[in-house]
Parts: structure tokens; C-alpha cells; sequence
């Protein structure tokens, strides 16, 4: 778990990522308090609201191949404007966005689909080329029960909703830390 001081410095650096791709300049992140702990690699999502709560973006790393504190302010920059399902976001609407950071934890192999617990699992679904993922915080946000959650990651991975219940689908959870801020102005 990380402290209030680190999560502050997190969504820092994923606002002030975004805010320095607006001016045209790189990220400055050694000017940050980075311990131990957003040195460690971890794979880490950010997802960005608008005033009204609907999604404007949404990237992130799965595995840790970088330190966190990297791994956020790139998912940062990506969910602001490299997400294929909206237009890049623009400064007046920046000032204006909720951030929320995922920090993944490890994924595992789900042998039964009875070991989902909905709200605190975030799902993997692969077979063949397609795969999808959606976050934890997602069945609980849309009030999904658990097959519905199946549904939908089938669903987000171009497969029919039901692709799940196949011994062909691959079925992976993962929990993670989720945290976000208040928007900047209302």
C-alpha cells in the first residue's frame, strides 16, 4: 500500500506529464520526492474523467517494466492523447479532468470462476489474438455481478460475450491499488 505523500506525488506527476505535453515540453520528473517504493517497477493504469464522470481516456501498463513513477506519467500521457477511442485532450478541458491511478498487482490464472470476487479482481481475458482487460473498479462502477463481468471482458476483447465459459479462453485476475483526485476546477 502506498501513503497519502506518495499517492499526492503520483497523481502530481500524471497531471503535470499531461500539463507539460500541452506546453510542447518534456516531463521534468526529477523534481519529485521519488522513494524506494515509485522506484520499484510495477505496471500501473490512468484514467481520466471529464467534469460529467464519462471516461476521456484510459492507458496503462499491465507488467512492471518500469518504475512506477515512470510507468504513471507515460499512462498519463498515453490516456490523454493517444487513446484510439477519443480525441487528445486539450487545455481547456485539462484544468477540468479527474485522474485516478490503477497500481497492478500480480496477475494469476483463474481454475475456477468462482474465485472472482467482483470489486476487488480486475480480469484478463485472452484467446488466440484478441484479449481484454478491464480494471477493478469497473464491475463495481456499472454494478456488474460476476458473469456480467466475464460478459463485458469477453465483450472488451472482440469476443462473444459467453468466450469465457470456453476451455480455448484464458482467464487471468489481478488485483490493484486504486486512487484519483478531485478535479482541479468544477
Amino acid at each position: 500500500m502506498l501513503t497519502s505523500n506518495q499517492r499526492k506525488t503520483l497523481l502530481q506527476i500524471a497531471r503535470d506529464s499531461i500539463a507539460a505535453v500541452l506546453d510542447g515540453k518534456r516531463p521534468d520528473l526529477n523534481r519529485y520526492p521519488i522513494d524506494d517504493d515509485l522506484r520499484r517497477p510495477a505496471g500501473a493504469f490512468v484514467t481520466l474523467n471529464d467534469r460529467d464522470g464519462e471516461l476521456r481516456g484510459c492507458i496503462g501498463s499491465l507488467h512492471p517494466t518500469a518504475p512506477l513513477y515512470q510507468a504513471v506519467s507515460s499512462s498519463a500521457i498515453s490516456a490523454a492523447f493517444r487513446d484510439p477511442r477519443f480525441y487528445p485532450v486539450n487545455r481547456e478541458e485539462f484544468a477540468g479532468l479527474h485522474l485516478e491511478i490503477s497500481v497492478m498487482g500480480p496477475i494469476t490464472r483463474v481454475s475456477d470462476v468462482n474465485e472472482i470476487e467482483v470489486g476487488r479482481d480486475g480480469l484478463i481475458i485472452t484467446r488466440g489474438h484478441n484479449a481484454g482487460l478491464l480494471l477493478p473498479q469497473v464491475a463495481t462502477e456499472w454494478g456488474w455481478d460476476r458473469e456480467t463481468f466475464l460478459s463485458q471482458t469477453c465483450v472488451k476483447a472482440g469476443l462473444p460475450p459467453n468466450a469465457w465459459r470456453s476451455a480455448e479462453t484464458k482467464i487471468e485476475h489481478f488485483s490493484a491499488e486504486v486512487f484519483g483526485d478531485q478535479t482541479a476546477e468544477k
